[in-house]
Order: structure tokens, then sequence, then C-alpha cells
């Protein structure tokens, strides 16, 4: 049965939102050394956690704005190219968050 992009089926939403956590997790562990946007979605979808331009900058702003990354823009190989990293509220947030994640992985399995 086909599916407008409207009406995604049950399995595609719940995919997405399980993704969406996912990915902020991922994007904030990779982002613990610096990168740019480019390098960044290079090494997510070396990891298996593909993601578009549409999505990864939207994602890296709001991040910006809650106090969790930090950028710069810098002049490199000719061109300016902003650079991510955590910032310190960015760290403490990726441990506790890394805790949960743990904590609740060890539960689903039990689960499971």
């Amino acid at each position: 049965m086909a599916h407008s992009s409207e009406t995604l089926n049950p399995f595609e939403n719940l995919r997405l939102e399980l993704r969406r956590g996912c990915l902020v997790l991922a994007v904030l562990a990779e982002l613990r050394s610096e990168q740019y946007g480019y390098t960044l979605r290079k090494a997510l979808a070396e990891h298996g956690m593909a993601i578009d331009e549409g999505t990864l900058y939207p994602l890296l702003r709001r991040l910006e704005n809650q106090g969790l990354l930090v950028s710069e823009w810098r002049e490199e190989d000719k061109r300016n190219k902003r650079f991510y990293r955590l910032s310190p509220d960015g760290k403490l947030i990726l441990k506790q968050l890394l805790a949960e994640w743990q904590s609740m992985n060890a539960s689903l399995n039990g689960i499971f």
C-alpha cells in the first residue's frame, strides 16, 4: 500500500521519533572534538547515522541556542567554515544523557 509523505505509516513515524533522540546524542558525542558541518555529517554517516543538511543544521542551531554547543567561523582551505564543539554545559549534558541511555538500554534489554 502506498503512503504519501504526509501520512507515513505508524512504523515510519515511530522510527523517526526514535531516531530523533538518538541523533541528538550522536551529534553531541561526535562534537567532543571540534568539527564543521561537512565532517560531522561524514562521521555520522560512517557510523550508520546518515543525516541530511536540512536536518543537521537546524539541529546544530537548536543545540547552540540551548547552550550545549559553541561555534565559530574560521577560514580553512580558503573557505569560511563554521566549527562546532561542545560547551562545558554540553559536556555535562552529554555525560548525563549517556548515563540515561545506558540505563534505558539495560532496562529494554531486560524487557526484550
